[in-house]
């Protein structure tokens, strides 16, 4: 994933895409749809703007989206990484806080709009190429649709951005899918995200992927963690 500030600043995914890219490439022949637990890797279609018919086709596919067979739960206390919120993992997803101190060269790097990275959630162990990465932001009073459009437009490399109004759990939400201009690939590939305000601030969670395909892959994942998804 390769993202970048207006000020010409790598974020942290592109930074850490750095580091892993030679074992993504390597990788890259590896089945896209082993431990996704999917029987339809397709199936949730880019979401339209809220109000549109588009987007209600879009809220109903996505509630009829496949997802992943469950491999345990994230979030809460003495979990890999404790959130606002929890949610299931997919299957041998494996999740790892992010901490990152004040003056580490990629602390600045580690954010992206309104929230910081806190969480990644590695789907190689998985068969797949990829990440779901969770960001927390302070308390505010934007809501989630607020969040996910300032997280899009501090990606210079972002297009083609979509929203609906959504579920996740319970709770009101915001989906947005997207287009990133890959340097890595020379390629555009397909971005997803999800968020929720929470009493302790907003929760964004992004999928990203090596590819296209992987990120179509993966989606039974992201579709886990947001129909599962409860406050902390």
């Amino acid at each position: 994933m390769t993202m970048t500030r207006g000020t010409g600043r790598g974020r942290v995914p592109a930074a850490l895409a750095a580091v892993t890219a030679a074992a993504a490439m390597t990788l890259a022949g590896c089945s896209s749809s082993a431990g996704t637990g999917s029987e339809d890797e397709g199936s949730a279609p880019v979401p339209a703007v809220s109000g549109s018919a588009p987007a209600k086709a879009a809220e109903k596919a996505g509630a009829e989206a496949a997802v992943a067979a469950k491999g345990g739960r994230l979030g809460g206390a003495g979990s890999a990484c404790e959130l606002p919120v929890t949610f299931d993992l997919a299957a041998r997803w494996k999740p790892k806080a992010i901490e990152l101190e004040p003056d580490s060269i990629l602390a600045d790097l580690a954010e992206q709009g309104t929230v910081k990275m806190v969480c990644e959630i590695d789907a190689k162990p998985a068969g797949n190429i990829g990440f779901l990465r969770v960001w927390q932001g302070e308390a505010s009073e934007d809501d989630p649709q607020a969040v996910l459009k300032a997280f899009v437009a501090d990606d210079p490399n972002a297009s083609e951005a979509a929203y609906a109004q959504v579920k996740a759990g319970a709770l009101a939400a915001a989906e947005v899918g997207y287009t990133v201009h890959s340097e890595l690939m020379d390629e555009s590939k397909k971005e997803r995200a999800f968020a929720v305000t929470t009493p302790d601030g907003p929760v964004v969670v992004h999928l990203g992927g090596l590819d296209s395909d992987e990120h179509t892959a993966m989606l039974p994942a992201f579709e886990l963690a947001k129909k599962s998804l409860t406050l902390g």
